[in-house]
């Protein structure tokens, strides 16, 4: 979450309120804890049904409006509004059953998400992976601890996890705040810092009704999925296919590709100078993300050269609030290493990095003038947010995927492009729009009647 915060919002926008980070993340960690030890002895301080009411007033709210939404934010808020109203019904049902399928959730949750983080860090072998093995076998105690009674008989769920969720934010802001009054640029730029704004986006826009159109100024992600760019038809296998590789009748396979290219001329897309041995048994070898898997690489000159040569990319996520000055400097460096590794350094991976690197200061960006807890706010209330953290972590701890990317590219669009995610927010909205209508019906009405004398 930090890094990706830190990217969001600019380093520049978070140094000057750094102390009031701080502050923050110490509160919200005590009121974490607090919550966790008030839980444990089965005595219950926090005021679990009105919480609870609250969140169903959220998720029938978020489902009401849902329809609004376009594309992957439609789904996001039926994801979200169903989450949250089933999670206020289970709590609101209290007794044994409801603590206890809420405790049995949880903790498949926390099993998974550690299972598939240790075998990732074990066969793929990235960078940092003996943190990222401890940080799974923690999920799994945390999963041991949800599925076993003691010590409140499950009644402390809702607690244990609101205290985790609050200490959990809390500490990463802490961490966040010392992070950018240390720090002298943002990650994803190497070197170079840049005060410039878009100066292609309308003054004072701080949301959009959609994506941009064909004719404006957007940066591209290109994305050639597993099953579109496949060879020969391929086996349907939804999930694996989507995020990983789509495997022919003959047995060959295919992992799509992707690339990026904005309006300035910058175009990335990296090839293996030579073709991959994809055979199952050699994939599994080349999965490791080592040195000694790296082999030397080719960009590619231009978006039409490569569609000629192969074929159109299947899907594209277009982004109007991006720097180019950002995106060119990253690009001069990243350029000068030419080498290609499956898992660690492929064309997903680069154009993960380069798209951090154009949006750098984008959220913060639309909303500085609104204040900084505005801009705070609003980056840690819409959905997308999670979203995208969840899919930079699995690509982080196993490989960037076309897939992955995609969505990972979809949801950062929402957050610098943002559409009204609110459900005040958006009921507003529908009720301007109808007024609209209506006075521009009664307009359209007399004129009619003038016609008419």
């Amino acid at each position: 979450m930090m890094r990706l915060t830190m990217i969001l919002l600019g380093v520049d926008f978070l140094r000057s309120h750094w102390r009031g980070l701080r502050r923050f993340g110490w509160i919200t960690l005590i009121a974490g804890v607090v919550i966790i030890v008030d839980a444990l002895d089965g005595s219950l301080y926090f005021p679990i049904q009105p919480f609870a009411c609250l969140l169903l007033f959220e998720g029938v709210a978020t489902l009401m409006v849902a329809h609004s939404g376009m594309g992957g934010q439609r789904v996001l808020r039926y994801v979200k509004g169903t989450a949250f109203t089933v999670a206020a019904l289970l709590i609101l049902a209290g007794h044994h059953h409801g603590n206890f399928v809420l405790s049995m959730i949880f903790g498949l949750l926390f099993l998974f998400d550690g299972a598939l983080q240790i075998a990732s860090a074990v066969v793929v072998r990235y960078r940092r992976w003996r943190p990222a093995l401890w940080g799974g076998i923690v999920e799994i105690a945390l999963a041991i601890f949800f599925f076993q009674p003691w010590p409140t008989h499950y009644s402390g769920t809702v607690p244990y996890c609101l205290g985790l969720g609050l200490a959990f934010a809390g500490w990463n802001l802490f961490i966040l705040a010392n992070r950018v009054k240390n720090a002298a640029e943002n990650p994803g730029l190497k070197g170079t810092v840049f005060m410039e704004e878009a100066a292609h986006l309308p003054p004072d826009v701080v949301e959009w009704d959609g994506p941009p159109s064909d004719d404006e100024k957007a940066l591209t992600v290109h994305v050639w999925t597993p099953v579109g760019s496949a060879a020969g038809e391929a086996i349907p296998r939804p999930v694996i296919s989507r995020y990983i590789a789509a495997v022919d009748r003959n047995g060959v396979i295919s992992t799509g590709h992707a690339a990026l290219e904005s309006p300035g001329g910058v175009y990335i897309s990296l090839y293996p100078a030579e073709l991959i041995d994809q055979s199952p048994d050699e994939f599994a070898r080349l999965l490791r993300a080592t040195p000694e898997n790296n082999v030397p690489g080719l960009f590619q000159p231009d978006y039409a050269t490569e569609a000629a040569k192969w074929c159109p990319s299947t899907r594209q996520v277009r982004i109007r609030n991006y720097s180019e000055s950002r995106l060119k400097a990253f690009w001069e460096n990243y350029r000068q290493n030419e080498s290609y590794n499956l898992t660690y350094r492929n064309c997903s991976s680069s154009v993960a990095r380069a798209l951090e690197a154009a949006l750098e200061g984008s959220v913060g960006r639309l909303w500085h003038k609104r204040g900084f807890w505005m801009a705070m706010g609003k980056l840690m209330s819409t959905p997308e947010l999670w979203v995208a953290l969840q899919l930079r972590k699995r690509a982080e701890t196993m490989a960037w995927t076309p897939g992955l990317l995609l969505d990972y590219a979809r949801a950062l669009s929402m957050l610098a492009d943002p559409r009204p995610t609110g459900w005040l927010n958006t009921t507003g909205r529908a009720l301007k729009k109808m007024l609209q209508r209506r006075v521009a019906w009664g307009k359209g009405k007399s004129g009619e009647e003038l016609t008419e004398d």
